[in-house]
């Protein structure tokens, strides 16, 4: 009795099942993240509470087109990459 070699795309089926593995449990949630974040930034306003990527807390005083003014205290203002707000705590 001889034996039947598996076809050529049997040895491609456990690749492409780990690569489908791969993108539903790191690509697609971080593209969602990312989605997210994005739509986060985008929506800031003024009066918006933040926190920065480096913890700094404080109130968004004015909107520009990469950056956010944040107020921290009293007379301290600084100007943050809107890439670096973290979260928003209260709009």
């Amino acid at each position: 009795m001889t034996q039947q070699a598996a076809p050529v795309w049997a040895n491609f089926v456990p690749i492409i099942l780990i690569f489908g593995i791969f993108y539903f449990l790191l690509i697609k949630p971080q593209q969602d993240k990312q989605k997210q974040h994005v739509k986060m930034v985008s929506e800031l306003k003024k009066n918006d509470e933040v926190v920065t990527a480096g913890g700094i807390h404080g109130v968004v005083v004015n909107v520009k087109d990469t950056s956010v003014v944040v107020k921290v205290d009293d007379n301290v203002k600084i100007d943050v990459e809107k890439t670096h707000i973290s979260q928003v705590t209260k709009k």
